[in-house]
């Protein structure tokens, strides 16, 4: 296994010995991120693609030279492909808007699945209000994977396929390339929320054979205020602008705009150009672990997880019971404690968990559940932060029963 035992030290916030368990809803921050972005600020600080002179164009090859990183690193074919937007909710938003408005009309249906993350589901909900489109959800199995034979049947005639590329409850990893495989048969594009993916696992958007993937810089050790955006060059074609403004044009008269080409083309005013400078510093720290080796840590986390947990009585883990098939993820309820209680039982104990529903409010109804508990681990995570979850655990039960 991965020896990532004494990572904990690059990451400042970690320094005061809290077991961090949150890692699915945010990511800690290594040194070199935070020092790239000061070093952004206070040597290359100017405006974006605006400026001649001097600084102006350093700021600018930097900020580039960040969108080179973040498509090598996702296996793009070149940099264009690449928008930065605020976040992955964001993006998810801005494909609804500049592709579906312009090429989805009434009666047309859109493919979801029961485990989406609201900020896969919200923003197709309101294009199907607003367009008259139907929705249809891939029902999930006892185990918390895809039901493919469901998925399949529900993917005829579809115009567009939405789905996680890793739950954020379940764990569960979703096969995308087959998944994306049976969307193209039925004539449908397919956009993947890769928000959980990234940081834990080796992408490629070329082999995976999806029309969009997005996630967000704050989740796979970057800052806040950075996502992104992918999609082939042929596909931005078929995309009209959503925000107008700034970076976005080749000519302006009083009577009408000429448009850049992507990626400009989208990311209206001035850009998030520090953030994008501090997503690559982390996007080379992953690099530098081995997205290989980052996965083989997180199944290394999550089995004794799955096992601990399912261990004490009253406790029930949600999604699949094997580490291959999820990310370092374990969510799960304590017969008769609210999640909330038991969370704050467990910070108490300097343990942080995520507790709630965790912005998925329709997969806990499918599940059965008010809310769950969510232990998520990150590459500064330990075996030793899965045994003090256990210990935590075990004396809250005590307490809350």
């Amino acid at each position: 296994m991965a020896d990532f035992a004494n990572l904990r030290a690059d990451f400042p916030a970690l320094a005061g010995g809290i077991t961090y368990l949150d890692s699915a809803a945010t990511t800690q921050k290594p040194a070199v991120m935070i020092e790239a972005m000061d070093r952004f600020y206070r040597e290359r600080y100017a405006p974006i693609g605006r400026g001649l002179y001097t600084s102006a164009a350093a700021a600018t090859k930097e900020y580039e030279a960040a969108r080179q990183t973040v498509a090598s690193f996702i296996g793009a074919v070149e940099p264009s492909e690449v928008v930065f937007t605020g976040n992955s909710t964001e993006a998810i938003n801005l494909v609804a808007l500049a592709w579906g408005r312009k090429n989805l009309k009434r009666g047309d249906a859109l493919l979801l699945t029961e485990m989406e993350h609201h900020s896969n589901l919200v923003p197709w909900q309101l294009l199907a209000k607003e367009q008259g489109l139907e929705l249809r959800y891939a029902k999930i199995t006892a185990t918390g994977q895809l039901d493919l034979a469901d998925f399949k049947e529900k993917s005829a005639g579809a115009k567009l396929v939405a789905v996680t590329h890793a739950s954020n409850v379940l764990g569960t990893i979703n096969p995308i390339a087959e998944l994306a495989e049976l969307a193209h048969e039925a004539g449908a594009k397919i956009l993947v929320d890769g928000a959980q993916a990234v940081p834990q696992l080796p992408v490629s958007v070329r082999e995976l054979g999806a029309d969009w993937y997005v996630f967000s810089g704050h989740k796979c050790y970057g800052p806040t205020g950075i996502g992104v955006l992918w999609t082939r060059r042929a596909l931005y074609e078929e995309m009209d602008p959503v925000f107008g403004g700034g970076g976005t044009v080749k000519e302006v008269t009083f009577a009408e705009t000429d448009f850049a080409d992507p990626p400009p083309k989208f990311e209206a005013g001035s850009p998030a150009s520090a953030e994008a400078v501090g997503l690559a510093a982390a996007l080379e720290y992953l690099s530098g672990l081995g997205m290989e080796r980052v996965r083989e840590h997180a199944m290394f986390l999550a089995a004794p997880a799955l096992e601990k947990l399912g261990s004490v009585e009253g406790v029930k883990v949600l999604g699949p019971p094997d580490p291959k098939d999820r990310v370092g993820l374990v969510a799960f309820t304590l017969e008769g404690v609210p999640s909330g209680d038991l969370a704050a039982s467990l910070d108490h104990d300097g343990v942080a968990i995520r507790s709630g529903r965790h912005c998925t409010y329709p997969l806990h109804k499918t599940l059965g559940i008010e809310s769950s508990a969510r232990a998520s681990f990150g590459v500064y995570t330990t075996a030793d932060d899965i045994d003090r979850l256990h210990e935590v655990l075990l004396a809250a039960k005590q307490t809350l029963v």
